[in-house]
């Protein structure tokens, strides 16, 4: 990479493109807007599910990642997007219901932002430590199954989204499923085998494929609920979408603010599953990483945004493409910022068929879990020692179980105990075990 504040993008057109590389100019906006839709469904609903302004989210899911890309100057490929994180915390502090609009907003912002301020202090202290210590909490084995809890605790989502479940319909519809399965195997195909370009726009194309199945099936012949372009036609191009301010409340900051060691632990798994992705030690960069994040935290939540983290779906995306660019995230971001800003794109976006968005869920958080088995082998983890196969094992299950905890008042869900499950554990078997070269943690060569 070049020594400069930024990268210098060398053009490439084939094969595995890295940060500091770059396609042409028409496949790369392209590109960025494959990872927006693929961060669209889960930006739209986390705030959904706390009773957010969803615009909002998608507008500071833009400048939450530009603020990112430049804290660490273009060297980490990441989009940043809603935390599902937040939900539990937020809907106790606010008394809210799930999905139902939410009357105390400013309350779960004051904790937002408290929870930005402490991630970005986190990252002050790696940045001036150093990141080994890190590292040694949360070595390859920890990392590994905190990702692949993070695949596992989206996976009922994925599965509700493309079963067609509603408030009316528990048990979901048999359309739905076979409409999700048609865009999962849409998406195989294109991935495996579609010609040049197009190879590398499986959940776009595939995704496109999913919706014109579904407009044909329910639009033509009836099959489902109809694809409803009322609100498209009636919106506006450009608006601004509606802002709060935060209130700051003991309790409420309480009860959100811990979400900042979870976010760490996210944010750490993602980074070195990237660093797996694409062969790079990009530890140096986990402090400003932090930051960012929490810098792009509090700013959303100053302005009525739910908290920011590093998006495990458009690793997902990354990992299917093989292509890493950092610019790639820029253009998204923009997009992003357009869709915040013009409520015409975004009601569009919104008729997205869930089934279509579940299906294409199934294969992007499927890849997520699947990137833990890359950081194991790639670190050389023994599963022979029973300290690392019970550590991952738990951790598996309380993430594919979304087992939730009651601690002090704050609301752990899968995400959380399987990541603090995993580190607490892991220690407490470590005790007086000394880690062999296999087990800690290795620079990329």
């Amino acid at each position: 990479m070049s020594d400069g504040f930024l990268p210098r993008w060398t053009l490439k057109t084939e094969g595995v493109i890295m940060p500091d590389e770059r396609l042409p100019s028409g496949q790369m906006f392209i590109l960025g807007l494959q990872h927006v839709v693929a961060m669209f469904g889960a930006t739209v609903l986390a705030p959904l599910l706390m009773g957010f302004d969803p615009n909002v989210s998608i507008l500071f899911s833009g400048i939450a990642t530009i603020i990112f890309f430049f804290i660490v100057g273009g060297r980490v490929p990441s989009y940043l997007g809603s935390s599902f994180a937040f939900i539990g915390p937020v809907l106790v502090a606010t008394g809210a219901s799930v999905g139902a609009p939410n009357p105390n907003i400013p309350l779960a912002l004051g904790g937002i932002i408290a929870a930005g301020a402490l991630y970005f202090l986190i990252g002050l202290v790696v940045q001036l430590a150093g990141h080994r210590w890190v590292e040694r909490l949360m070595p390859p084995v920890v990392t590994g199954a905190i990702v692949a809890a993070i695949g596992l605790v989206l996976a009922p989502i994925a599965i509700s989204s493309a079963s067609g479940v509603t408030p009316d319909n528990a048990e979901g519809t048999a359309f739905a499923r076979w409409i999700a399965l048609t865009t999962v195997v849409a998406v195989g195909i294109i991935a495996v085998y579609a010609p040049g370009i197009w190879r590398r726009l499986p959940v776009l194309v595939g995704g496109a494929i999913g919706y014109l199945v579904y407009f044909i099936c329910a639009n033509m012949l009836g099959l489902g609920q109809p694809v409803d372009f009322t609100k498209v036609g009636e919106a506006a191009w450009f608006g601004l979408p509606t802002f709060q301010s935060p209130v700051f409340n003991i309790q409420a900051i309480s009860l959100i603010a811990p979400v900042a060691i979870i976010l760490v632990a996210e944010n750490l798994g993602h980074i070195k599953a990237i660093g797996a992705m694409t062969g790079r030690n990009l530890d140096p960069y986990l402090g400003r990483a932090f930051m960012g994040d929490g810098i792009a935290t509090m700013l959303s939540g100053a302005a009525g945004g739910t908290g920011m983290t590093t998006y495990a779906e458009n690793m997902g995306v990354m990992a299917v493409t093989r292509i890493y660019s950092t610019l790639i995230f820029v253009i998204a971001a923009g997009i992003a910022l357009l869709l915040g800003l013009s409520p015409k794109f975004g009601a569009f976006i919104g008729t997205i068929p869930g089934p279509v968005l579940g299906g294409l869920s199934i294969v992007v958080f499927g890849l997520i879990a699947a990137t833990a088995g890359r950081i194991w082998v790639e670190n050389g983890v023994d599963f022979s020692n029973p300290r690392n196969l019970i550590t991952v094992a738990v951790a598996l299950v309380l993430g594919a179980g979304n087992f939730k905890l009651n601690v002090g008042g704050f609301t752990l869900d899968g995400i959380g105990t399987a990541t603090f499950g995993a580190i607490i554990l892991y220690h407490i078997l470590n005790m007086g075990q000394t880690a062999t070269a296999a087990e800690r943690p290795r620079a990329a060569e």
